[in-house]
């Protein structure tokens, strides 16, 4: 991994936090249309952070523990605005929203307890879920977006559900596993091999 910690990819992953305040000024001052294109571009960076990272070698701790901070923040926001300008497509999903904070908070807490520290896994799931999330955002100023967030929000339940167990059962691990099953096939096989 590279040592310099201003690279490409850590100014992609600030830059969405930096610029996030744009955003809600163009939500509060109601310019739907700055709003969706500042939106896509910003969300954007969240894909381009990783992918120069991984192309150019240029992946860092510091960028994989910025790039989750970040997206806490991004996502929390995209919450907002979904809140802020689409609340029709939300008030169905109160029960489950609920749901998600309070496993969102829980999974934070249980890795705190069994890591030390809180952790924002990157499962299949979440990554998942975060692309979803961008899209709905996007698609809500134009689509009944109701049963989609209905969607988001199940798989974000699985997903949290996944990386509470995840922690419970193998403590800390690479935030970048892609799945319990991934674990529990590595597991399974490193048994294998010293048994066999």
């Amino acid at each position: 991994m590279e040592k310099r910690v201003l690279n490409v990819p850590n100014a992609l992953s600030l830059s969405r936090l930096i610029f996030l305040p744009v955003l809600v000024v163009f939500v509060q001052f109601d310019r739907r249309s700055a709003f969706l294109v500042a939106y896509i571009i910003l969300g954007s960076t969240d894909f381009f952070d990783g992918w120069v990272a991984r192309t150019f070698n240029q992946k860092t701790e510091l960028g994989k523990k910025l790039d989750s901070f970040v997206d806490i923040f991004f996502y929390l926001g995209s919450a907002w605005f979904m809140y802020k300008l689409y609340l029709v497509y939300l008030v169905p999903n109160m029960l489950l929203l609920k749901v998600f904070f309070a496993l969102f908070v829980l999974s934070f807490i249980v890795s705190g307890f069994y890591c030390g520290k809180p952790i924002m896994m990157h499962t299949f799931l979440l990554r998942l879920n975060g692309v979803l999330v961008y899209a709905l955002v996007i698609l809500s100023g134009y689509l009944n977006t109701t049963y989609f967030i209905t969607i988001i929000l199940v798989i974000y339940l699985i997903g949290f559900i996944e990386e509470i167990a995840i922690f419970v059962r193998f403590g800390e691990v690479d935030p970048d596993t892609k799945s319990i099953f991934h674990l529990i096939t590595a597991e399974q096989a490193l048994n294998d091999e010293k048994t066999g």
